[in-house]
């Protein structure tokens, strides 16, 4: 075995131990319905099931699969435009089959996900959904609501627009069970664990945002394209790193940290994060 397969049994190894330790948390002892299933990307034509998690390089993965898909539309990941690459219709996803096409490409494809230190992918979702101003669609759905309940005397303009968060009202909506009662998460600060269900669904390959080029050049030469097709790197300057994350967490209290980390704790658990030097955990 090459060490990059040995890498990866022990990353599927330490996902099978934290569901199998925390069986109530992970299994909630349910059966996954077609609707579960909608981050489930499928490739027929090499066989290969991809769980996309929004911010972990979900674009560019993406755009792969669409030249992977498009048989012969597209040849270079980056022409796609990344609209284009979220476009749902461009790309097939396994609820769209019967029960039984569904249980015979989960036992017999490539599946695979990429993950990325929670706390990072949080910040990073709190920076491009509430500090841009172009995303308005959710100042108007998050932000107002956020607003509401989170913030003393907010005015009119502040309820209306929603366009001002803060992280740390952000941080209170998270935790607040109301929030955890009223609808699911949206995917972009979603649970790994509650998109992808890796207690039901058994991956091949774990690929980690850390180590993104390496892993998914890894996957596509498995999957026997290597040598046509390369992941996509480029440099990001406006990339979320450990520092910012840092920065975002010094102003959240403790109480609110200790919760926060139990909503992401299987995410840390079971894909070996450990726990961020920075919290200041009750």
């Amino acid at each position: 075995l090459s060490n990059t397969a040995i890498l990866h049994q022990i990353r599927r190894d330490q996902v099978t131990d934290t569901c199998r330790a925390n069986s109530v948390l992970s299994r909630k002892r349910r059966v996954l319905t077609p609707n579960d299933l909608k981050h489930l990307v499928v490739d027929e034509d090499h066989e290969m099931i991809y769980c996309y998690v929004p911010k972990v390089a979900c674009t560019n993965w993406k755009r792969v699969m669409m030249v992977l898909t498009g048989r012969g539309k597209y040849s270079d990941p980056m022409e796609i435009p990344a609209n284009e690459a979220h476009v749902s219709s461009n790309l097939k996803t396994l609820n769209q089959y019967s029960i039984p096409e569904i249980n015979h490409r989960l036992k017999n494809y490539m599946k695979f996900l990429f993950v990325r230190e929670p706390f990072e992918r949080l910040v990073s979702a709190y920076r491009n959904k509430f500090t841009q101003k172009y995303n308005t669609s959710f100042h108007k759905r998050y932000g107002t609501k956020i607003v509401r309940r989170q913030r003393k005397n907010a005015t009119q303009e502040a309820l209306r627009k929603g366009d001002d968060v803060k992280f740390e009202e952000f941080v209170a909506y998270l935790i607040d069970p109301h929030t955890q009662r009223e609808e699911p998460f949206n995917e972009h600060w979603q649970t790994v664990y509650s998109l992808c269900h890796p207690c039901h669904i058994h991956y091949d390959l774990i690929g980690k945002y850390e180590t993104l080029e390496e892993d998914s050049n890894y996957i596509l030469q498995l999957a026997g394209v290597g040598n046509y097709l390369k992941f996509p790197t480029y440099a990001k300057s406006t990339r979320t790193t450990d520092e910012m994350t840092t920065e975002f967490f010094q102003n959240i209290s403790s109480e609110h940290q200790t919760q926060l980390y139990e909503v992401y704790k299987l995410d840390f658990l079971m894909f070996n994060y450990s726990v961020p030097s920075y919290l200041k955990l009750e």
